[in-house]
């Protein structure tokens, strides 16, 4: 099967006869974006492309396909129920999935990334294939972070990420298909497609437009059946920015100062914090690239490596091997470091050796879960550890968050109720901006995300309040008074100034 379909003849039959005959295609516009712009491609024998749509004056429309085919369309008009037809022709063409053995015959090589572009696209032969294909491929397109695969009582949503926040993308009818969807993906990661009770972890590797993209499979077992999340770790997403550094993750100018301090220490431990998605690994690697003069050792220890940097030793996380972050650790000690960068602190051996590490004439970078920076110290604390040695091992806690950027392409005035105001402390001729949507977001206010923060920076007179287990309003005074400033106060700097909102604001933080 081809990418090409047969539709009824009366849908296309009013399309220009001096290019037909006319058929429904799905290489230069995938099937996902069929979906959610209800709009269909047409092609004609010489190549004339047209699309059918029951909005074809929709401005939005327009300037999606336009931003992304680059070449003349034809726009045509539609009856919605003709065009459910092409929708639901689509989707059949997408379903009509085989046995087993058809569809997933081609084992591919784990090693290998398999190629994935619009060629590839049209020359999949399984519909489920090149379903999920497209899929990956929009995903990559739009910039997400993570795709859902997630299971309905007749059916699958597919979501993914963008910019931190969930976006329907399609669903699929039919558990049949959905079975099928995660069975594929399965066999990309080398997963047991015969194990439906249990959680499975795996990894695969594509090849998107001359690089090679990772992937991180999660397998969960849900009341409707199996839902799968996919994570995408595309070097490209950062490389795009320049050279990976504090300046170009977007921190200000203050906090690049105290986080390039941090990172100059000789000695000690310097830590990230923040929940998952928040560029805690991101940001470590930056303050590394920045102080990697070629002078000193450094090693890592990740899981897995997301991005390769020049003149580091990075070693990958191998658990079902063995190799753990406790175990890698104490290894990598023994080569002669002088700084390290551990990916996650997750358990009271990894915590126990790193503030060794640190007490001994190592400098650590590594990350924990935490919501704010104050809350590391009791993470800590909760794992065993002794207070007094974690203190002593602490340079710095960064505590950060990502929080989406207005459009530039479609910025204009927000107003703000007088309440708003009040809450935030703001004078009410205070004048604030946001995106009103348009295609280059597609339709969200939003492009791209920006990294707000705070750093608790500690002398000597705040590692006796800690270690003394003074109350933790005096601390956070304490630290207050030596110029750290909250998350909440960093993301309301970025809303006056014009490049976030109110919505974002509250979204992100907490008042204090």
């Amino acid at each position: 099967m081809n990418a090409r379909l047969q539709p009824a003849p009366d849908v296309l039959a009013r399309l220009p006869a001096s290019d037909a005959p006319w058929a429904l295609t799905f290489e230069p516009w995938p099937q996902a974006e069929a979906q959610r712009w209800r709009a269909v491609m047409a092609q004609s024998a010489r190549g004339r492309l047209a699309l059918l749509a029951d909005r074809p004056l929709e401005p939005l429309l327009r300037l999606r396909v336009e931003s992304q085919l680059h070449k003349p369309v034809l726009w045509w008009p539609c009856e919605p129920a003709e065009l459910d037809g092409l929708l639901e022709a689509g989707e059949a063409d997408y379903r009509a999935l085989g046995s087993l053995a058809e569809t997933f015959g081609d084992r591919p090589d784990a090693e290998a990334a398999q190629e994935l572009s619009a060629l590839h696209l049209a020359q999949q032969a399984s519909p489920v294939v090149r379903l999920l294909d497209a899929t990956l491929y929009d995903a990559l397109q739009d910039g997400a972070s993570d795709i859902h695969f997630e299971c309905q009582p007749r059916g699958m949503r597919i979501r993914s990420r963008v910019d931190g926040v969930m976006l329907d993308v399609r669903s699929i009818e039919g558990m049949q298909a959905a079975e099928q969807l995660v069975s594929r993906l399965k066999v990309m990661a080398e997963l047991d497609i015969g194990e439906r009770r249990l959680p499975q972890d795996g990894r695969f590797k594509l090849r998107v437009q001359g690089r090679e993209v990772d992937f991180r499979l999660s397998i969960m077992p849900s009341v409707f059946g199996e839902d799968a999340v996919v994570r995408v770790l595309d070097r490209a997403q950062v490389e795009s920015q320049g050279a990976l550094t504090l300046d170009a993750l977007g921190f200000d100018t203050e906090a690049r100062a105290q986080i390039r301090a941090l990172a100059r220490q000789p000695h000690g431990m310097l830590l990230v914090t923040g929940p998952t998605g928040s560029g805690k690994t991101t940001t470590l690697y930056a303050a590394i690239s920045e102080v990697n003069t070629g002078r000193d050792k450094i090693i890592t220890i990740e899981d897995p490596v997301e991005y390769q940097l020049p003149g580091v030793v990075q070693i990958p996380v191998n658990e079902k091997k063995g190799l753990t972050f406790a175990r890698g650790l104490r290894s990598v000690l023994r080569h002669d470091p002088d700084r390290v960068m551990v990916g996650e602190i997750r358990d009271a051996e990894t915590a126990q050796i790193a503030v060794q590490a640190a007490l001994t004439g190592h400098l650590v970078f590594s990350t924990v879960h935490a919501n704010h920076a104050l809350d590391v110290v009791g993470r800590f604390m909760h794992m065993g550890l002794d207070l007094y040695n974690v203190v002593s091992a602490l340079n710095g806690v960064l505590a950060q968050r990502l929080m989406r950027i207005n459009c530039p392409h479609c910025l204009v005035a927000m107003p703000a109720t007088p309440a708003q105001l009040r809450a935030l402390g703001l004078p009410e001729d205070v004048g604030l901006l946001h995106g009103q949507g348009c295609p280059q977001c597609r339709g969200t206010g939003y492009r791209g995300r920006r990294a707000v923060s705070e750093l608790l920076w500690l002398d000597d007179e705040l590692r006796d309040l800690i270690a003394g287990r003074a109350p933790l309003s005096r601390i956070k005074e304490a630290a207050r008074a030596r110029g750290m400033r909250s998350l909440r106060d960093a993301a309301l700097g970025l809303v006056l100034r014009g490049e976030s909102t109110l919505e974002e604001l509250e979204r992100v933080t907490l008042a204090d």
